[in-house]
């Protein structure tokens, strides 16, 4: 295969963790025969500092071109003044919303390895594997906003809104990788107050009967579901909600791994490149010391893989590679409970020669 990957490094430990995911594709590339371009190319705060715009121009057009698209991170201490018209973060709503990006799958899987890391005990989250579907473009975060006065009493509003189409192509979705896994889907609403979940679920339901006969589904409301996670997650397979409840919801479970530097997701729409990253942030307090866990991106590659260029047996052998090196014991400071840690580039290098 040829296919040219955009790498976004972005701000703080982002162009230390997306280098270790390049030398691993790089790896995966010569074993298999491929071609992989890489290209990189400013987001966030360093885009700012260099061109004002914390999307240029140049990085959208190179991204629509692209297979996939790999993001580090973006943010940090530097722009984080709540005043300022133009912060790191309007570079990623912007590029999800000029990729078209409506779907949001972030795995939660516990490795036997470092199950004991796990703030819940063993018992509880031992085995966990859910794949979540965030609705990502719609919903309150992109509803219509504002403030008001009225006889001097200040007041603010912001709209939760969701569109038939909007419902049908995300459960779509995670109905049809609910196919691929345990045949089990999960929709997460909160229909008993909510107008826009009342459409949610009709829809939902409509779409699984009509079309997903043969999945087993259920409906579970976000507060109940809130519990779930942390009393019984193994019971669950493929998660699907809305903007907000997955928002908050997945940062709940990605408690469940123990943490963050684990974790992968990937954004995905109908069509053009996906974009895949890391859950955690720039983690600005440790950029550049050389250790910060690459493994989740690593696993972002591995879904860039599977999900935007239909490398499943490529994406596997990463995924089997990261299970070695914890086998062999191998940790990074933020998994290694005290005991001894390797840096950002050992890591890598053990990745690689893994695979």
């Amino acid at each position: 295969m040829d296919a040219k990957i955009v790498l976004l490094p972005g701000d703080g430990i982002g162009p230390e963790i997306i280098k270790q995911a390049e030398r691993v594709l790089a790896a995966v590339a010569k074993r298999f025969n491929h071609r992989f371009a890489f290209e990189s190319h400013l987001i966030g705060g360093t885009a700012i500092d260099q061109t004002g715009d914390p999307l240029p121009a140049a990085t959208v057009e190179a991204c629509r071109a692209a297979g996939a698209v790999l993001l580090g991170a973006v943010g940090g201490p530097k722009w984080d003044d709540p005043s300022a018209a133009v912060r790191p973060e309007q570079g990623l709503l912007r590029i999800r919303k000029e990729l078209q990006l409506f779907a949001n799958l972030r795995p939660i899987q516990t490795f036997a390895e470092l199950v004991d890391a796990s703030p819940l005990k063993r018992e509880i989250v031992e085995g966990t594997d859910i794949l979540f579907f965030r609705e990502l473009t719609g919903g309150v975060y992109f509803g219509d906003s504002g403030r008001t006065t009225v006889d001097g009493v200040e007041s603010a509003h912001q709209s939760m809104v969701y569109s038939v189409p909007e419902v049908e192509r995300i459960v779509r979705m995670a109905a049809q990788a609910a196919r691929s896994r345990s045949n089990r889907l999960t929709s997460v609403d909160k229909a008993n107050v909510l107008e826009p979940s009342r459409l949610w679920r009709q829809v939902a339901q409509r779409v699984m009967s009509e079309e997903f006969p043969d999945v087993q589904y259920d409906v579970v409301l976000v507060d109940a579901m809130a519990m779930h996670l942390i009393s019984r997650p193994r019971d669950f397979d493929v998660v699907v909600t809305g903007n907000l409840f997955g928002d908050i919801l997945t940062d709940e479970a990605s408690m469940l791994p123990g943490s963050l530097g684990m974790l992968p997701s990937a954004s995905m729409g109908s069509d053009g490149p996906g974009l895949f990253e890391p859950i955690h942030g720039s983690a600005p307090d440790i950029a550049g010391r050389g250790i910060a866990n690459p493994l989740a991106t690593i696993l972002a590659a591995a879904m860039m893989l599977r999900h935007s260029l239909g490398l499943e047996d490529e994406a596997g052998k990463i995924e089997a590679a990261v299970r070695k090196v914890l086998a062999d014991g191998l940790r990074t400071a933020d998994i290694a409970g005290g005991q001894d840690s390797i840096g950002t580039e050992a890591m890598g290098n053990a990745v690689v020669a893994a695979l």
